[in-house]
């Protein structure tokens, strides 16, 4: 939930200036669930505008702040049924549930600023992207009859497949290369890496 919330935030940030530019990414200023999810997406979507990551603000030439407004989560729960009902002499009714809606909610509140690595000069306004995910469920005598919701739909949309694109599976075995001679033309031989392993 709140990793699709927070993509769906990012969705509404343009990275193409940084093309061709040095960038620091500061997340000092970020404190918030997630976080590691959060700094990666960015890095991914800086590296997919062209931009390249700097280790240090020092060999940067723009700077990324990154700060939290919000980022968590919330649910709701209701029901059209009978509540739970204690009468006298400690009998209690149990709870009857005709039908039911669950709903769970993600919040993702990002600011962001940039400015010159240099001469500290604030490159654009910035501000603040907020995006919503939610996954909402009815149940009708404890079968859950639809789904819907932001999240079902991303869900949906990664399970397929497009068409004519292949797919890349993991072989089921494992198997290595030995690294290439480090002299063009040369050719070791399994026996020399014995040889080596007995002078050890």
């Amino acid at each position: 939930m709140l990793s699709n919330s927070v993509d769906q935030s990012l969705d509404k940030v343009d990275f193409t200036p940084l093309y061709g530019q040095n960038v620091f990414i500061e997340e000092k200023y970020l404190e918030c669930v997630d976080k590691p999810y959060i700094i990666g997406s960015i890095r991914h979507r800086v590296m997919k505008a062209g931009g390249n990551i700097a280790a240090a603000a020092d060999g940067a030439d723009v700077v990324m702040e990154i700060r939290s407004g919000g980022v968590g989560t919330d649910t709701s729960d209701s029901f059209v049924g009978i509540p739970e009902i204690t009468l006298p002499g400690m009998l209690t009714l149990p709870e009857v549930r005709l039908t039911q809606r669950k709903s769970q909610f993600a919040y993702a509140k990002l600011g962001m600023v940039l400015y010159d690595a240099k001469t500290k000069e604030v490159l654009g306004d910035g501000g603040l992207s907020m995006a919503k995910s939610d996954d909402n469920n009815w149940y009708a005598f404890g079968v859950n009859v639809h789904q819907s919701g932001s999240l079902q739909k991303d869900v949906d949309t990664a399970a397929r497949i497009p068409h004519g694109m292949r797919t890349n599976r993991l072989p089921t075995t494992v198997a290595f290369d030995a690294p290439a001679p480090k002299e063009p033309g040369a050719i070791r031989y399994a026996s020399e890496a014995e040889e080596q392993k007995s002078e050890q």
